[in-house]
């Protein structure tokens, strides 16, 4: 794993991203004081970011999982579906980066059929460069250029989503 650290520049540091997770959870307090939300993880690389915002939220909360496909030029398939009824609750979908938008705008259309009070995405990264399809996080930790990242759940071919920093390939 190592020889993958290699070939990469640091990006963003772990400090970095404590301060980007714990701005992102002060703001989501403020917007719904109060109220119970529904935190809703995309596997696998949003769990390290929801792990780290969840236990930053006072508010009470639900964590439910999804997981999703997409491969390339094929259209997205369900391999987990969320377990949790969220008709009428606060939901936030929480994704470590949203680039294409093509898995995450699916996720949203079908949890908005579930009639949930509010559905928001919360997104640790935001590569706007890559977008296919008119979707917006509604709380961004931090927009980045069209970059290939590797670090805190983003991975390469499964590896180094367990760096603490967020690295970038030197090619």
């Amino acid at each position: 794993m190592q020889r993958l650290k290699d070939n990469m520049i640091p990006y963003i540091t772990e400090e970095e991203i404590d301060s980007m997770v714990s701005d992102l959870a002060k703001q989501i307090e403020f917007d719904y004081h109060g109220k119970e939300l529904v935190l809703i993880c995309p596997l696998k690389g949003s769990t390290l970011f929801l792990s780290d915002l969840c236990r930053k939220i006072s508010n009470p909360q639900v964590i439910d999982f999804v997981h999703l496909t997409s491969p390339k030029g094929e259209s997205v398939r369900i391999l987990k579906d969320i377990g949790e009824n969220i008709e009428g609750k606060h939901v936030l979908i929480v994704e470590e980066i949203l680039d294409a938008g093509r898995t995450l705008s699916f996720l949203k259309t079908r949890l908005l059929a579930s009639s949930p009070a509010s559905l928001k995405i919360v997104a640790l990264l935001d590569k706007p460069a890559r977008r296919e399809l008119p979707i917006k996080p509604d709380y961004t930790g931090k927009v980045i250029e069209d970059r290939f990242v590797v670090g805190y759940g983003l991975d390469s071919e499964e590896l180094g989503r367990n760096y603490k920093d967020i690295y970038y390939f030197t090619q």
